[in-house]
């Protein structure tokens, strides 16, 4: 019963945490507070998620890996927790330790998020056993976004082992199966891109900004083709265009000051 209870807790503290009052989210005197609590009840397992939660969402992932540690020392058979842990690791950028933490929450539970987030980073590593997944995966019949989900690791196996015809069907099915699937789009670019297809990247790139306008990502690879087609001008306006969608994007300004020196 322990395991189901606090798996519950957190699918309602992750659901709700996106609905929480803005101020506590911003508000750095909300998270001491809630810091504070933690401390003064430190067996509260509603207390860590929310602390954990808060953190995550503020882009903590160092700060909240302990704490999820904390809650799997003293609930190791939790499904939800090692699936968590993945995740931030992921983050943090822990290949080898989102691996493993996904395979303990594989052997307490075979979820097909845990699966499938395991097999894309097989796919990452050349590792066919992506694929083997994936078609497990499949024949489960979970719907088009679990499918969708399935062509696109496929796709990224089959693209990193530079079979770009077989990873280009794949790419494809995945838009059949749910057309807004962004990164299929611009994972079938990079195919002609990676090649020096530039002109046909940037089709399939064009494309992407049509389906989602909002995308910061297909308006950098777009600059990415044109830098190397030598046309400035519209690098340096789709660099502008996807940093006005994700004023973040470090690689979009390092693009930009690059075309300005051409």
């Amino acid at each position: 019963m322990k395991y189901f209870a606090l798996i519950f807790l957190f699918l309602m503290v992750a659901a709700c945490n996106t609905n929480e009052d803005p101020a506590f989210q911003e508000n750095k005197a909300s998270v001491s507070r809630l810091e504070k609590l933690v401390k003064e009840y430190p067996d509260s397992v509603g207390l860590k998620l929310s602390l954990l939660n808060y953190y995550d969402s503020i882009g903590l992932a160092a700060k909240a890996y302990p704490v999820l540690n904390e809650l799997i020392a003293n609930d190791s058979a939790n499904y939800g927790l090692w699936f968590r842990r993945g995740q931030l690791e992921e983050v943090l950028e822990d290949t080898a330790a989102a691996i493993n933490s996904y395979l303990r929450a594989i052997n307490i539970y075979p979820g097909p998020e845990a699966q499938l987030s395991l097999a894309y980073l097989l796919a990452e590593k050349k590792d066919s056993k992506s694929i083997v997944i994936c078609k497990r995966i499949l024949e489960l019949g979970l719907g088009r976004e679990t499918e969708a989900s399935c062509y696109f690791i496929q796709g990224v196996y089959y693209a990193r082992i530079a079979d770009f015809d077989k990873a280009e069907t794949l790419f494809d099915q995945t838009i059949a199966a749910s057309y807004t699937y962004m990164e299929a789009y611009i994972e079938k670019g990079l195919l002609f891109f990676d090649r020096g297809r530039y002109r046909e990247a940037l089709q399939v790139f064009t494309f992407a900004s049509t389906i989602n306008n909002l995308y910061a990502d297909a308006y950098y690879y777009m600059a990415r083709c044109y830098e190397m087609m030598q046309m400035k001008d519209s690098a340096t306006i789709r660099f502008e265009q996807s940093l006005s969608l994700d004023k973040n994007m470090v690689e979009a300004k390092a693009g930009l000051e690059r075309v300005r020196k051409m």
